[in-house]
């Protein structure tokens, strides 16, 4: 028996139940890094359904993501011409380029499966409805945003929320009061 190989690309863990095989990642494919999340969506929006997709950004954009300088207060995605574009991602210039910077809140290109696309163009001409992005990441060396389609709350559904969310905290309050 030889030395283990080392973590590499090469690599697979395959993933088996009742004798098939599904998808086998590579150790690196494992490794998520959150950059940052939309905590205001989920109190905004109800979040219907979620889809990861790619980034296409320009290597000071990486950068600037791989320090965690990036803002998505305001940010959204439409459906143009069959691609999907994220439109007020702020992400910082990077500091060490001077002539070589990007433009902090360009529109960026999202990388998904035109099936995927057909979905998010259907959903958004829905009256209500709207795609957002819920985190950034990096999923081993690549760039990744988790979006959703998402519909609008109205001001009583968010005191809803809020009101069953102290119900809860309470609930369990009680339950670990009454353990000791």
């Amino acid at each position: 028996m030889g030395a283990p190989e080392p973590a590499g690309r090469n690599n697979y863990i395959a993933v088996v139940t009742g004798g098939h095989y599904f998808h086998a990642m590579t150790e690196l494919e494992q490794k998520i890094k959150i950059v940052t999340t939309n905590r205001k969506a989920f109190h905004e929006y109800e979040i219907i359904t979620r889809y990861e997709a790619g980034i296409s950004l320009v290597g000071t954009e990486v950068k600037s993501l791989r320090l965690g300088k990036v803002q998505m207060s305001d940010s959204y995605a439409v459906v143009e011409g069959g691609e999907v574009f994220l439109i007020n991602l702020h992400i910082s210039q990077y500091n060490m380029a001077d002539r070589e910077n990007h433009d902090p809140i360009r529109r960026r290109r999202l990388l998904l499966n035109k099936r995927e696309i057909r979905k998010l163009w259907g959903a958004t001409n829905e009256k209500g409805f709207t795609i957002i992005p819920l985190k950034v990441y990096f999923k081993g060396p690549h760039a990744k945003v988790e979006i959703a389609t998402a519909r609008g709350k109205r001001q009583y559904d968010k005191r809803q929320s809020i009101a069953k969310r102290e119900a809860d905290r309470e609930i369990e309050r009680k339950i670990r009061d009454s353990h000791k």
